[in-house]
Protein backbone atom coordinates (compact mmCIF):
# COMPACT_ATOMS: atom_id res chain seq x y z
CA UNK A 1 0.00 0.00 0.00
CA UNK A 2 1.38 3.42 -0.88
CA UNK A 3 1.78 6.23 1.65
CA UNK A 4 -1.05 8.77 1.52
CA UNK A 5 -0.08 12.26 0.49
CA UNK A 6 -0.12 15.02 3.09
CA UNK A 7 -3.46 16.31 1.84
CA UNK A 8 -5.05 12.90 2.55
CA UNK A 9 -3.85 12.74 6.15
CA UNK A 10 -6.51 13.14 8.80
CA UNK A 11 -5.90 14.40 12.34
CA UNK A 12 -6.28 12.90 15.80
CA UNK A 13 -5.83 15.42 18.61
CA UNK A 14 -4.76 14.69 22.17
CA UNK A 15 -5.29 17.99 23.93
CA UNK A 16 -4.14 19.37 27.26
CA UNK A 17 -2.32 16.30 28.55
CA UNK A 18 -1.25 17.61 31.97
CA UNK A 19 1.70 15.78 33.49
CA UNK A 20 4.51 16.33 35.98
CA UNK A 21 8.20 15.68 35.45
CA UNK A 22 11.69 16.90 36.20
CA UNK A 23 12.60 19.40 33.48
CA UNK A 24 14.84 22.44 33.53
CA UNK A 25 18.32 23.85 33.46
CA UNK A 26 18.61 25.37 36.93
CA UNK A 27 19.29 23.39 40.13
CA UNK A 28 15.96 24.39 41.67
CA UNK A 29 14.19 22.91 38.60
CA UNK A 30 15.97 19.58 39.10
CA UNK A 31 14.75 19.03 42.69
CA UNK A 32 11.03 18.47 42.22
CA UNK A 33 8.56 17.74 39.47
CA UNK A 34 6.99 20.56 37.51
CA UNK A 35 3.85 20.82 35.44
CA UNK A 36 3.97 20.39 31.68
CA UNK A 37 1.04 20.52 29.29
CA UNK A 38 1.31 18.57 26.06
CA UNK A 39 -0.68 18.92 22.84
CA UNK A 40 -0.35 16.14 20.28
CA UNK A 41 -1.74 16.08 16.75
CA UNK A 42 -1.33 12.75 14.98
CA UNK A 43 -1.61 12.72 11.19
CA UNK A 44 -2.81 9.45 9.66
CA UNK A 45 -5.08 8.15 6.93
CA UNK A 46 -8.30 7.32 8.79
CA UNK A 47 -10.45 6.43 5.80
CA UNK A 48 -10.31 2.65 6.39
CA UNK A 49 -11.38 3.07 10.03
CA UNK A 50 -14.17 5.43 8.96
CA UNK A 51 -15.54 2.71 6.70
CA UNK A 52 -14.91 -0.36 8.88
CA UNK A 53 -15.50 0.97 12.43
CA UNK A 54 -12.66 -1.33 13.60
CA UNK A 55 -9.90 -0.37 16.05
CA UNK A 56 -7.45 -2.40 13.97
CA UNK A 57 -7.90 0.08 11.11
CA UNK A 58 -7.01 3.22 13.07
CA UNK A 59 -4.32 4.62 15.33
CA UNK A 60 -4.64 3.43 18.93
CA UNK A 61 -4.37 6.85 20.56
CA UNK A 62 -5.00 5.43 24.03
CA UNK A 63 -1.88 3.27 23.70
CA UNK A 64 0.09 6.33 22.57
CA UNK A 65 -1.20 8.37 25.51
CA UNK A 66 -0.22 5.65 27.99
CA UNK A 67 3.32 5.45 26.58
CA UNK A 68 3.69 9.23 26.62
CA UNK A 69 2.48 9.46 30.23
CA UNK A 70 4.89 6.74 31.37
CA UNK A 71 7.86 8.29 29.56
CA UNK A 72 7.18 11.89 30.61
CA UNK A 73 6.54 11.13 34.27
CA UNK A 74 9.79 9.15 34.54
CA UNK A 75 11.89 11.60 32.51
CA UNK A 76 14.38 14.20 33.67
CA UNK A 77 15.31 16.16 30.56
CA UNK A 78 16.99 19.53 30.75
CA UNK A 79 15.11 21.04 27.80
CA UNK A 80 11.44 20.95 26.84
CA UNK A 81 12.73 20.66 23.25
CA UNK A 82 14.15 17.23 24.13
CA UNK A 83 10.93 16.26 25.87
CA UNK A 84 8.94 17.20 22.76
CA UNK A 85 11.29 15.13 20.57
CA UNK A 86 10.83 12.09 22.84
CA UNK A 87 7.04 12.44 22.63
CA UNK A 88 7.23 12.68 18.83
CA UNK A 89 9.40 9.54 18.70
CA UNK A 90 6.77 7.57 20.63
CA UNK A 91 3.99 8.77 18.33
CA UNK A 92 5.87 7.93 15.14
CA UNK A 93 6.69 4.45 16.43
CA UNK A 94 3.00 3.57 16.07
CA UNK A 95 1.84 2.11 12.79
CA UNK A 96 -0.26 4.46 10.75
CA UNK A 97 1.10 7.71 12.21
CA UNK A 98 2.76 9.53 9.32
CA UNK A 99 3.34 12.93 10.92
CA UNK A 100 3.06 14.36 14.41
CA UNK A 101 2.89 17.85 15.83
CA UNK A 102 3.86 18.17 19.49
CA UNK A 103 3.60 21.24 21.69
CA UNK A 104 5.12 21.10 25.16
CA UNK A 105 4.22 23.95 27.50
CA UNK A 106 5.96 24.72 30.78
CA UNK A 107 3.59 26.97 32.75
CA UNK A 108 5.27 29.54 34.94
CA UNK A 109 8.71 29.12 33.37
CA UNK A 110 8.99 32.85 32.70
CA UNK A 111 7.97 35.58 35.05
CA UNK A 112 5.04 37.60 33.66
CA UNK A 113 4.21 34.89 31.11
CA UNK A 114 1.47 32.31 31.61
CA UNK A 115 3.54 29.66 29.83
CA UNK A 116 6.46 28.94 27.54
CA UNK A 117 6.06 26.37 24.79
CA UNK A 118 7.97 24.67 22.03
CA UNK A 119 6.28 23.21 18.96
CA UNK A 120 7.82 20.61 16.68
CA UNK A 121 6.58 18.70 13.63
CA UNK A 122 8.14 15.39 12.70
CA UNK A 123 7.46 12.99 9.81
CA UNK A 124 7.89 9.26 9.54
CA UNK A 125 11.18 8.59 7.81
CA UNK A 126 11.02 6.28 4.79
Amino acid sequence: MTEPSARHLDRIHIRDLRLRCIVGVYPEERDKTQDVVIQITLRADLRAAGRSDRLEDTVDYKAIKLQVVEMVESSSFVLIERLAEAVADICLSHEGVQRVRVIVEKPGALRYARTVAVEIVRDRQG
